[in-house]
């Protein structure tokens, strides 16, 4: 393509270019169609019209699951103190650093045309674009949730949603539910206070609830939560106020922060961490790992170090908010997850459901693109429209090596919960004793060594040099003898591999 050339999604507002079909061929009107006479029946070869009516019957995508119902924008964050002691995110490297950023806030449980202002929790997820990756938070606008089990979450959200016989929202499932896992009171008095309903996005605070851990350069970490508090002030409605909105404009979220920030009125939320070490997460009063708890602010005070403001509207909503995808195992160097088991089963649960409802390749989506990503071992897969790393080895080609960024990690502090390590199985002796021993099985049978050598050999002659040389080493280790005859039976037949890049 020419320095000119412009594919549908680069087009300015404001620019008016020729209409096309979606191969590009200029349309005469548009509006017009194709058919035998003026009264007769349509014609097929009229790709204008039937690529138009196929597209329409797919333009939808299945909602999300839960947090169907959101509204989001642009911004940035800025890091306002320094917390360089506490962990090594590039991010965070620096006072007065900006990092660009999407928020989505949502409704939990309702549906995509549900009201905004229903008695439910709000998500409040963030995708930060750091030169190290984008990383998620995926909060909610109350610092606990209703369970700490993970295996619960889809039974709960089921009471959440319809009655599978009646399709009706049900309030015996509701308290069924609830009154039988009793551990979910402390986020039941959060729900049914005004704090249940707030005035708008813009006046909540968000609330990582689950803990996650911070890490420095050296390995060494801190448990840590994290909070957002609105610079708008918390301002809420009442049930009588919220139902009336909901009745008069269902959409008032919606509506109120693309205004306000169509209008100038940038919303921000000062963000604070809370911070505990090992030793103190061990002999605190709560489980760390307990998502129905939170740690007071008195015994664990909050540490301010940014500000984030939303700035800027999004062009389309289906493309930048409804094709948005968080999830809490996106991450990036200097943050890690804790044991919290509700927060583990999250890191998988989250890119789940964007396969299932965006495809494979997700993130290759604009909104959800990082700022740099190469990882050619993924690839294929329904809209790969990155070029799909062109010609790079997709298996650790030891004729294409890879850069890595190291880090430490130190798990010796998390003993107490149980340390994650980064396994990678060694090659050892051991591993040539067995198939040394079917070497041997297949010498008692007559013609069968020399028909594995042959086999080898057949394929392996069309490797290259030294490709073929760590094979005959490996053979070797199983039986010098073994090696010995692979060596010359390759060598007689080696050839020239077809030219590739590998």
């Amino acid at each position: 393509m020419g320095a000119d050339d412009k594919s549908a999604s680069t087009f300015k507002y404001n620019e008016k270019p020729f209409y096309t079909t979606s191969n590009g061929c200029p349309i005469n009107n548009p509006e017009a169609f194709q058919r035998v006479g003026q009264n007769g029946p349509l014609l097929l070869q009229d790709f204008h019209l039937i690529d138009l009516l196929a597209h329409f019957d797919r333009e939808r995508i299945p909602e999300r699951v839960v947090h169907a119902k959101g509204a989001g924008a642009y911004g940035e964050f800025e890091v306002t103190h320094d917390i360089s002691d506490i962990t090594s995110v590039d991010m965070l490297n620096g006072v007065g650093k900006k990092t660009p950023c999407v928020v989505r806030f949502s409704t939990v449980g309702g549906e995509k045309g549900s009201a905004d202002t229903a008695r439910d929790p709000r998500g409040f997820a963030i995708k930060f674009y750091t030169e190290e990756g984008n990383w998620d938070w995926v909060y909610n606008n109350t610092p606990i949730f209703f369970i700490r089990d993970p295996t619960l979450f889809p039974l709960f959200i089921h009471t959440q949603k319809r009655n599978p016989q009646t399709n009706l929202k049900d309030a015996t499932m509701f308290w069924d539910y609830l009154s039988t896992h009793q551990e979910a009171v402390h986020q039941l008095m959060h729900l049914f206070s005004d704090r249940g309903t707030p005035y708008s996005y813009r006046h909540m605070n968000g609330y990582s609830g689950h803990t996650h851990k911070f890490v420095k350069a050296d390995g060494s970490f801190v448990y840590i939560q994290i909070h957002l508090k609105t610079d708008q002030g918390n301002k809420t409605f009442t049930n009588e106020e919220a139902g009336k909105m909901a009745s008069e404009n269902p959409d008032w979220n919606t509506q109120d922060l693309f205004e306000a920030i169509q209008n100038g009125d940038h919303p921000s939320w000062t963000v604070y961490v809370q911070v505990l070490t090992q030793e103190q997460a061990e002999k605190f009063r709560w489980n760390i790992f307990d998502l129905t708890k939170v740690w007071p602010q008195k015994d664990v005070p909050l540490r301010p170090f940014g500000k984030m403001t939303l700035n800027k509207n999004v062009e389309n909503y289906f493309a930048e908010i409804e094709q948005v995808a968080f999830s809490p195992s996106h991450l990036v160097p200097g943050v890690e997850p804790s044991a919290d088991p509700v927060l583990q089963s999250r890191l998988f649960s989250y890119p789940d459901t964007h396969r299932h409802r965006l495809g494979t390749n997700y993130q290759q989506i604009p909104v959800n693109a990082p700022l740099k990503a190469f990882n050619p071992y993924q690839r294929d897969g329904a809209m790969a429209v990155n070029g799909n790393y062109g010609a790079n080895p997709n298996y650790p080609s030891s004729y294409r090596s890879l850069s890595y960024k190291p880090y430490k990690t130190v798990n010796d502090h998390e003993k107490w919960a149980g340390a994650a390590v980064s396994f990678l199985s060694e090659v050892t002796p051991d591993d040539y004793v067995q198939a040394k021993g079917l070497w041997d099985v297949l010498g008692r049978t007559p013609g069968q060594q020399d028909n594995f050598v042959t086999n080898v050999s057949v394929h392996l002659c069309s490797a290259k040099e030294d490709t073929r040389k760590r094979t005959y080493e490996m053979f070797t280790k199983v039986d010098p003898g073994l090696g010995a005859r692979i060596h010359d039976a390759t060598e007689k037949n080696a050839q020239p591999p077809a030219q590739s890049r590998l």
